[in-house]
């Protein structure tokens, strides 16, 4: 016999080498690129290393490895790491993804040591194992984002506390309500943001290494020591459940879109506030951008920017339920196209995140403009109902007739209604007195409202300080 000439030979070897025996050619072009995930999955390369080297601590522990083996694998680990962190490593499309692509690196670094660090464990569940380390880390971040912002929204809400601002529903003058308290509506919802993902990080905390393919593994491995290693609560109760559970992504991409619709709802408000017919804030150059032809143009681009944002988030959502909604158990390849929506929508968050922050932190608030319209529009007719309820008496519903007959002879005048003099007043309802005027002006209206979560300053102020205690 004669030998097979090298270049013969690899042609008849399949593209990824990591396959072994099973299949006598490599797959087409096509194939190869759309199988491929290497151009995304790479996001996981600290999450792949972190999972293999507790994999290898186990095998080593309960002696399906030497010790040498393990430490020579820990230290060929280490190396792959730091050739990452500096550019030198050579990602190769036909080894598929982030996985084979290190396995590879290590056996070719540590030779027949590398080959054994697979042992008791498939793809299937080492992804599953990745991609849960990097949503738990992507939610310690974001979680630190989201405090840095409630604390520059209650930081300026302290500051604003007693700064009347109207208040709107329909977008229509309501009430008047202080700038801080209008501040801390949104601290709030980060904060219901915030518990959104504590709970999620909570229920993803459970480790897949070791439910190998789908079944489990025949190998004596230790399941709550990789666990331990990697700084889950547990392993995962169930092998077919564990390899193809994603809930943990969706959970993290549904609190996405509700914080990312947060974010925008006040980046909504900031391109409001910034108009030219509202002016009741400034942003400075740093979060704005001029015209190309109207040189007096400073536009909010970051809050509208922030606002659009959302749309990407949403999307990731709805493209990863449409990914899961019909795979029966356990993997199936369509669950390659689960990161990508993932990776995705955490970059969007935590850019409009910063994006917000930046803007509350740069903001300066026209005081005197928002005290202005704070009493325009009739904002404190619901005082005046509230008055002749008090100290008259009347049921709310005829207090709330009489107002509306008052703000109709007001708008007939084209006057407030601290402008209507006693006898106008009295000729609608002829109990009110002179006292009517102290409830009628914005700073009477936002000091009544004391009742528990009301925009009264001292209400404000307390709650600011509590935030900025807690967030400490």
């Amino acid at each position: 016999m004669t030998d097979t000439p090298d270049s013969e030979r690899r042609r008849n070897e399949p593209a990824n080498l990591q396959w072994g025996g099973r299949f006598a050619a490599g797959p087409s072009a096509i194939m190869q690129q759309i199988n491929a995930s290497i151009g995304f999955d790479r996001k996981l390369w600290r999450q792949d290393i972190r999972g293999s080297l507790a994999h290898a601590a186990m095998l080593a522990a309960i002696g399906l490895i030497s010790a040498e083996d393990e430490v020579a694998i820990r230290g060929g680990l280490a190396a792959i790491a730091a050739e990452i962190e500096a550019g030198r490593f050579v990602f190769d499309e036909a080894l598929e993804d982030i996985h084979m692509n290190i396995e590879a690196r290590l056996t070719a670094r540590i030779g027949e040591a590398g080959k054994r660090l697979h042992t008791g464990r498939s793809r299937n569940d080492q992804v599953a194992t990745d991609f849960r380390l990097w949503v738990r880390d992507a939610i310690d971040g974001l979680v630190a984002q989201i405090e840095g912002l409630m604390r520059a929204m209650a930081g300026q809400a302290l500051v604003h506390a007693a700064d009347p601002m109207p208040g709107f529903t329909h977008l229509q003058t309501a009430q008047p309500v202080t700038f801080g308290h209008h501040l801390l509506a949104y601290v709030e919802m980060l904060s219901r943001d915030r518990g959104r993902l504590a709970d999620a990080r909570k229920r993803l905390n459970e480790s897949p290494l070791g439910s190998a393919a789908l079944a489990g593994t025949s190998f004596p491995i230790d399941r709550e020591m990789t666990a331990r290693e990697m700084g889950f609560d547990r392993p995962t109760a169930n092998s077919l459940d564990a390899v193809s559970d994603r809930d943990f992504a969706l959970e993290f991409l549904g609190a996405a879109a509700i914080s990312a619709m947060h974010l925008s709802r006040f980046a909504e408000e900031i391109v409001i506030w910034c108009s030219a017919p509202y002016r009741f804030i400034r942003l400075t150059d740093a979060f704005t951008t001029g015209s190309s032809i109207m040189p007096q143009k400073r536009n909010p681009d970051a809050a509208e920017l922030v606002r659009a944002k959302t749309g990407r988030i949403n999307g990731s959502l709805v493209a990863l339920l449409t990914v899961m909604k019909g795979l029966p158990l356990a993997y199936a390849k369509d669950m390659q196209e689960d990161k990508e929506p993932v990776f995705d929508a955490a970059e969007a968050w935590a850019l409009s995140l910063a994006a917000i922050e930046g803007m509350v932190r740069d903001m300066t608030a026209n005081t005197v403009r928002m005290r202005r319209f704070a009493g325009a529009g009739f904002a404190t007719a619901t005082d005046l109902a509230d008055w002749l309820v008090r100290v008259l008496k009347l049921p709310f519903r005829s207090a709330h007739h009489a107002t509306g007959r008052l703000v109709a002879l007001a708008e007939a005048r084209g006057v407030e209604l601290a402008d209507l003099n006693l006898a106008e007043m009295q000729s609608v309802e002829p109990g009110i007195t002179s006292e009517i005027y102290s409830v009628l002006t914005v700073e009477a209206s936002v000091a009544s409202r004391t009742s528990f979560g009301g925009t009264a300053p001292d209400n404000v102020a307390a709650a600011a300080a509590r935030w900025l205690e807690a967030l400490s």
